[in-house]
């Protein structure tokens, strides 16, 4: 019976090809890797559209409730969505493989424009989607008043 060493193979199993290409990067900047707290900071993805109504902020919060999530108003103008994404129960006798989920606080603040109507503000979580709705103030169009020429 002969030994083969697996480094002399090629063995296309042996490296993983749906690797993250930014493993690098997490190991160098603390905040991207998922051991730190502020992990969650960074996976708070938020999308902001304005329509000729409102503001309309869209954020993917997968596995967080609503009970886990604030909706605030600062300062008359600043947009605050903050929360918790609380971590999975560890039990000793579990044996983890890989993890890329993170899990701790998130915090995102946005200055909303002049046309804001910051007094009605509404927020939705369906299905992982958090939507706030910030109403515009109607811009008045100018009063034209045609004048006859006379002549």
């Amino acid at each position: 019976m002969s030994i083969v060493r697996r480094s002399s193979v090629f063995d296309p199993f042996s490296f993983d090809l749906w690797a993250d290409p930014f493993d690098a990067f997490r190991s160098i900047v603390p905040a991207a890797s998922g051991n730190s707290e502020t992990a969650a900071f960074a996976n708070a993805r938020v999308d902001w559209k304005e329509t000729p109504e409102a503001h309309v902020f869209k954020a993917d919060l997968p596995g967080v409730k609503k009970e886990e999530v604030k909706v605030e108003v600062e300062d008359g103008n600043v947009l605050v969505v903050s929360g918790e994404r609380s971590r999975e129960k560890e039990d000793k006798n579990d044996k983890w493989h890989h993890v890329e989920r993170s899990s701790g606080k998130f915090v995102r603040r946005f200055r909303l424009p002049e046309n804001a109507k910051v007094e009605e503000v509404k927020a939705g979580l369906e299905n992982g989607v958090l939507t706030v709705t910030v109403p515009k103030v109607e811009v008045k169009k100018p009063e034209v008043k045609a004048i006859d020429i006379s002549g």
